[in-house]
């Protein structure tokens, strides 16, 4: 397969205004290296292993070798990585409270293999701990493949936001999908006009998070704390009428209702989808013993983005948000 940047400029269709891919037919390459870097180290280093003998945890990436690209050429996707990894761990035993460090060496993570048939080298430097090393080789080893394996479904799902366009013909097929189906029209009831008409499809989501409702609210409403969950650029002034935008200008929208500590309603879009479409999230906090448990509902999604909303609401909003959570936990 040629490297990124080498594929012949007859098919490869450049990223502007007016290029626009009709139908998904042209040859589209897009580099994942610089992306997957960065994934690959925010979904490694931090894991944790636990057992009556000792912890370890990985607390570093010493080395990560290699590229990933994804192309599109006639409405599908086809992914390339290839990858050699390094890990450093510590861990500590619990009786004698001795300290050890090793590695975990990952030579061909690529995508001619499983995940499970990847293979994961773990070594310890000399001397004792040999109780660790089998800790990492065991429940250390599993946990690394299943955050490999949350690496490839960000590369599949948000890395290609946008890289497949709504075509009539998807349309055609989207139709015939046995699921109840919404069309995104305006109504005559509604206040808000969500743009064209498209085959959409409705979410409900929940998540309980261990805090108040006035420091969830917050979360969502307070441009500082919006950056840090999204751990990006976001412009927004939580007013009824008022616009916002997150992640970079990736997510924008609208604010159509705010219940103080209790309800956000907002017109929201992808960047990538249809031009002027909008969907409709409600975001309900409800007290339950002490947390808060977050009710999403959303009206209007594309059909052919059902799974990038799932994920981009559980990964980056919902689990970034827990995260946060904790941090304001720890520093009091």
């Amino acid at each position: 397969m040629a490297k990124w940047g080498q594929g012949d400029p007859r098919w490869i269709v450049e990223e502007r205004e007016d290029g626009t891919n009709v139908n998904n037919w042209h040859w589209t390459e897009r580099d994942a290296t610089s992306w997957s870097k960065g994934k690959l180290r925010e979904l490694l280093v931090g894991i944790a292993v636990e057992n009556e003998a000792g912890r370890c945890e990985i607390s570093e990436l010493k080395q990560v070798e290699g590229e990933a690209s994804c192309s599109s050429r006639k409405g599908k996707l086809i992914f390339f990585y290839e990858w050699n990894i390094k890990l450093g761990w510590k861990g500590i035993i619990k009786e004698s409270g001795a300290k050890h460090k090793g590695l975990i060496e990952i030579p061909n993570l690529s995508e001619e293999n499983e995940v499970d048939d990847t293979e994961v080298n773990v070594s310890k430097k000399k001397g004792d701990g040999n109780i660790l090393k089998d800790l990492m080789k065991t429940a250390g080893t599993a946990k690394v493949r299943e955050a490999l394996g949350d690496y490839l479904k960000a590369l599949k799902t948000e890395f290609t936001m946008g890289m497949i366009l709504p075509t009539k013909a998807m349309a055609t097929q989207e139709l015939t999908v046995k699921r109840k189906l919404s069309e995104t029209t305006l109504q005559a009831s509604s206040p808000v006009a969500l743009g064209v008409r498209i085959p959409t499809v409705a979410l409900h989501m929940t998540e309980l998070f261990d805090t108040a409702i006035e420091q969830l609210y917050r979360i969502f409403t307070v441009k500082d704390l919006v950056q840090k969950f999204s751990k990006s650029p976001a412009v927004l002034e939580a007013e009824k009428g008022r616009k916002f935008q997150m992640f970079d200008g990736n997510i924008t929208g609208e604010y159509v209702e705010l219940l103080t500590n209790k309800k956000i309603v907002m017109k929201w879009r992808c960047r990538n989808w249809p031009e002027e479409h909008y969907a409709i999230v409600a975001l309900n906090f409800v007290p339950n013993l002490g947390q808060t448990e977050l009710q999403l509902d959303c009206k209007g999604v594309p059909v052919c983005e059902e799974e990038n909303m799932k994920f981009c609401w559980q990964k980056q909003h919902f689990e970034e948000i827990q995260g946060l959570l904790q941090l304001i936990t720890l520093n009091g």
